[in-house]
């Protein structure tokens, strides 16, 4: 038996010898192909293909930060929301139908913890969910879904709190234009840079749908905001609270509101609420206001404006004398809209009398002559015409300028407002007269004449959104012209006004509403005026007369009612 025993053993021995030798060669096998791939995937010479987002936000920009090697990525999770009523499930319905007329059994009531005192411990409410205090200081990218189960329908991106340096700025430039429903953005304490701004104003006008941007607490020392809301951008409403920005960001944002050559015709909204603005900041604000007809809110609460800055926008919405540059751009657009009408009859030339020319170019029939005619006639008349008003316009002057009756500038603005209902009820009437008025451009545009009186032009839909071609009147050897009547909402609340400056308000508000109560197609003018904790007491007699202007024009205004029921 031990001899049984002991071969037994020696070929178990010799078994599990070759076992083990099969083995080795099966992992010696399996080794060496994923060697091979090791040596394979860490070649450093191996360019990484670039990824190409599909428009889904949480995939993209997980893979954009993990190819651009971050090693914390922020985690995109949708905008928390105040939970709804709690339900209670099934309680007080019958889980078959057996059971109808059973009553549900009632829970029993959990014991009341008493504290040290003896006193019931009051539980904590179940409206809402504990969390770590620190998960909240977390990074992460909260986001707003139009169907909460596609991340391809992200409409609305809130970043708070955390620093968005150039790395992840290109990540969402990447990212954000892919996204079809994107709207919103806010980025809310970020520590924003000239460089991660610049990028921002770039590729904004890639995203389609975008209105909203926020940028509320983004100190940028450079302070490059125009870019914002250059010729491209199809922002709309744009709000940069808390942002440090001086008079010399605000000049460049008044430069992108509106110049003689180019206005912004996007913006509908801009909030400065809480910068450093003093008085040149709001009179390059004024400047831009001058020019631009899309904007309709602008607030500038909490910040520096005085006596000169709101002057100036008083004077903007109001009316305003022209610049040299403005008044060389009005006279470009005029010469503009006449020439198509001069192309049509263009002036004969002295080659064709000429005598060395064929006498088939020569030739001309007695048609011909006879039709060329009455357009010589018309040019005479013309001719007539426009030194008979140069000779009226010279004795106008001299009658002002001279001896003669000198006009207040009350009348003056009168007369403005009654030439610009006229010439804006004639569009009524623009079918009829449509062969006429472009004969009248026509001459004015021929007319040898250069005084600045002449060069009042009928306006059209279209022209209506350039200010150039209002109504312009010539006072003081000045062309002026109706300010900004789109503006609708205005806050100068928290600021350092005086009552200097609001009388000047006070007149704007009045020449507003004497231009714009016989006819409101060139806009309605300020409809909601804030302009408390100035300088200024609620009791001053200035302000109980703009409130009561600002009253009347308030859309929401309802009268007081009578004691017999019927409004005052």
């Amino acid at each position: 038996m031990d001899r049984q025993d002991t071969l037994w053993n020696k070929s178990n021995v010799i078994q599990k010898v070759r076992m083990g030798k099969k083995v080795e060669k099966a992992l010696s096998k399996d080794k060496n192909p994923s060697s091979a791939t090791h040596v394979e995937d860490d070649n450093p010479n191996k360019t990484p293909e670039p990824y190409k987002c599909i428009g889904n936000f949480l995939t993209d920009f997980n893979e954009l930060c993990k190819q651009n090697g971050m090693a914390v990525i922020p985690p995109v999770v949708t905008r928390p929301k105040p939970p709804g009523p709690a339900s209670g499930g099934n309680e007080g319905k019958p889980d078959k139908k057996g059971d109808k007329n059973k009553q549900p059994v009632p829970e029993p009531e959990p014991e009341v913890e008493l504290n040290e005192d003896g006193e019931p411990i009051e539980p904590p409410p179940k409206t809402y969910s504990t969390r770590d205090k620190f998960e909240y200081f977390k990074p992460s990218v909260q986001v707003e879904l139009d169907n909460n189960d596609k991340w391809d329908s992200v409409s609305e991106i809130f970043i708070r709190g955390w620093k968005i340096d150039t790395p992840m700025m290109d990540n969402f430039q990447q990212s954000w234009p892919t996204l079809e429903r994107l709207h919103t953005i806010n980025l809310w304490y970020t520590g924003l840079s000239e460089d991660t701004l610049h990028t921002l104003a770039v590729f904004l006008p890639q995203c389609t749908n975008i209105k909203n941007v926020l940028l509320d607490g983004n100190p940028v020392k450079e302070e490059n905001w125009a870019e914002l809301i250059g010729e491209e951008s199809l922002v709309q409403n744009l709000s940069l609270r808390h942002c440090k920005i001086t008079d010399k960001g605000s000049a460049g944002l008044g430069r992108a509101l509106g110049t003689a050559k180019v206005a912004n015709t996007k913006l509908l909204s801009l909030n400065l609420t809480g910068n450093d603005i003093g008085d040149p900041g709001a009179e390059s604000l004024a400047g831009g206001l001058r020019m631009n007809r899309t904007l309709m809110s602008l607030t500038l609460t909490s910040n520096k404006v005085g006596d000169k800055g709101v002057a100036k926008i008083s004077e903007a919405l109001s009316r305003f004398p022209l610049s040299h540059e403005e008044v060389v751009e009005r006279r470009k657009l005029i010469s503009d809209r006449g020439s198509p009408e001069r192309n049509k009859s263009p002036p004969p030339s002295r080659r064709a009398e000429s005598k060395d020319r064929p006498g088939s170019v020569r030739s001309m029939t007695t048609q011909d002559k006879t039709k060329q005619k009455p357009s010589a006639k018309k040019k005479d008349v013309k001719g007539r015409d426009a030194k008979e008003e140069t000779k009226t316009v010279k004795k106008d002057k001299e009658d002002t300028r001279g001896g003669g009756k000198r006009e207040t500038r009350g009348t003056r603005g009168a007369s403005v407002a009654a030439e610009a209902t006229k010439t804006m009820g004639k569009t009524k009437d623009k079918k009829k007269d449509k062969g006429k008025s472009s004969n009248q451009e026509a001459e004015l545009a021929e007319s040898p004449v250069s005084s600045p009186e002449l060069e009042i032009v009928n306006m059209d839909s279209q022209d209506l959104i350039n200010p150039l071609l209002e109504v312009a009147d010539y006072m003081d050897g000045q062309l002026w012209i109706a300010g900004n009547r789109t503006l609708i909402n205005l806050n100068l609340a928290r600021n350092n006004i005086s009552e200097t400056g609001m009388s000047s308000l006070l007149k704007a508000i009045q020449y507003q509403t004497t231009l714009t109560s016989g006819n409101r197609s060139g806009g309605t003018g300020l409809m909601r005026l804030v302009i408390n904790k100035n300088s200024v007491r609620p009791e001053n007699e200035v302000m109980a007369k703009l409130s009561e202007k600002m009253m009347l024009k308030d859309p929401f205004y309802k009268p007081p009612i009578t004691p017999e029921g019927e409004t005052a």
